[in-house]
């Protein structure tokens, strides 16, 4: 059977350490009798043997590469395969259950699939992904950290968010010039956030697409209401609230446009 590399051009490096795979797979800890599993980007398929010991027929990949395709089909036929690009996928099309997922999230992509999965927040209970480490300490990343961002406070709203271990270069292949980071999200029991979850998306990203100034500034595009002007917490940057304090501030926005509207 011919061996199957590394696509540069996907940014994506296989791991080669069963030990580490096991470790990975063993990270997903939701997984009820109701739920599929689906890894992304399987690859050589070294998270994809030891899932279907565990999980069976529970078991679905993504693939973007028809030459892992083929690789995967010819090592497990029984697999369900869907062959294309996961962030093109149809997810509710797919599956009308709830989901856990898993994978080695290609570098260049991790940000995009992560967006993706937020958009079918109310279907993925879990996430258990390996990725570049500083993009998942970004994640795992609290207020006041410089590393804090969108995505911080994006997936922590909706998320429990573990980082769990850094996995080093010399176990993939080919070898990336970064270490990576395994990290763990678990859906909150909390059904919604108790705003506008639309506006509190808009808000954390005006936010921090101007992190440097204050939100007073940051987030004038927003065409604010005019009695928002007394909040103290416009003097802050966008790094310096806590996930609670957006959801607070997007709250106090909604509230004090509805009032202006009457």
């Amino acid at each position: 059977m011919k061996k199957v590399t590394a696509k540069k051009s996907l940014g994506q490096h296989f791991l080669t350490d069963k030990n580490i795979a096991e470790k990975i797979v063993n990270s997903l800890s939701d997984v009820s009798p109701s739920c599929s599993i689906l890894e992304i980007g399987p690859g050589m398929g070294i998270l994809t043997g030891i899932l279907i010991e565990k999980y069976g027929n529970s078991l679905y990949v993504v693939e973007i590469d028809a030459e892992s395709v083929r690789y995967l089909s010819e090592l497990y036929p029984s697999l369900s395969i869907i062959h294309g690009d996961f962030l093109k996928m149809d997810i509710t099309k797919h599956f009308s259950q709830p989901l856990a997922v898993i994978g080695n999230f290609p570098y260049n992509i991790s940000s995009q699939i992560f967006f993706k999965l937020l958009n079918h927040r109310e279907q993925v209970r879990e996430i258990v992904c390996m990725l570049q480490k500083e993009v998942a300490e970004r994640i795992a990343s609290v207020h006041n950290c410089k590393s804090y961002g969108i995505l911080s406070v994006l997936l922590q709203a909706f998320y429990k968010v573990e980082y769990l271990f850094t996995v080093h270069e010399h176990v993939f292949s080919p070898a990336p010039k970064v270490k990576s980071g395994v990290i763990r999200l678990t859906r909150n029991p909390n059904g919604n956030l108790g705003c506008n979850e639309k506006l509190f998306f808009t808000v954390v990203k005006t936010a921090f697409n101007q992190r440097r100034k204050t939100l007073r500034n940051a987030l004038k595009n927003l065409s604010l209401p005019a009695r928002i002007a007394n909040e103290t917490i416009l003097n802050k940057r966008a790094e310096q609230l806590s996930v609670s304090d957006f959801i607070y501030l997007t709250h106090t926005i909604e509230n004090l446009t509805q009032q202006q509207s009457y």
